[in-house]
């Protein structure tokens, strides 16, 4: 039970409540200041905001060292396949190009690799694979030591780098004309 609210203080509805929330946040608009859209805090102008503090380091500080050393590998062999973006989101790092081809999620005793790909893979490493879209499975492979980063593994992360390259080859180009079809007959022969 709400402990503002006296004796006898009828429930608002939803709407109600809605329209209080819009009324706050019109007189914040007011004031100097802005509201984050990730933590949405009121934050004054010119004071320094930062809720978004996930990082690389902050995401493996607390990995024992057979796994800090399965993540630097794991590193090291993606940033080999060539220019990508390399950051961290949430509980996750993402290694992308245009999109996300991979991510690993660190764990207390394993890291967990989600690697993009267009089929699903049948391997004892991969755990589990589920449909992300019409187009991608996510193949789930989980890593406890530095030697496990090796082939088929390794192989699997750059066939997803180079999905998109595939996929793009693959596309036949579009025409704007229509390709003209032989008419039917109606069923009718002229006599």
């Amino acid at each position: 039970m709400n402990s503002d609210r006296g004796p006898g203080t009828p429930l608002l509805s939803s709407s109600a409540v809605r329209s209080e929330a819009i009324t706050a946040r019109r007189k914040m608009k007011r004031m100097a200041g802005r509201e984050c859209y990730h933590c949405r805090e009121w934050v004054e102008d010119g004071q320094a905001h930062d809720c978004w503090t996930t990082t690389e380091a902050a995401l493996t500080d607390d990995l024992s060292e057979d796994l800090k050393d399965a993540w630097e590998r794991l590193r090291e062999t993606a940033v080999e396949f060539g220019d990508q973006r390399i950051y961290a989101s949430g509980t996750a790092i993402m290694f992308s190009r245009k999109s996300c081809y991979f991510f690993v999620r660190p764990r207390r005793s394993f890291l967990q690799v989600c690697v993009f790909l267009h089929r699903a893979v049948r391997a004892p490493q991969v755990r589990r694979v589920e449909r992300k879209s019409r187009s991608k499975l996510v193949n789930i492979v989980h890593i406890t030591h530095r030697d496990e980063v090796e082939p088929p593994i390794t192989d699997w992360l750059k066939e997803a780098y180079e999905l998109p390259n595939r996929r793009a080859a693959r596309k036949p180009e579009r025409s704007n004309r229509r390709e003209s079809r032989p008419k039917r007959s109606g069923g009718f022969s002229a006599r």
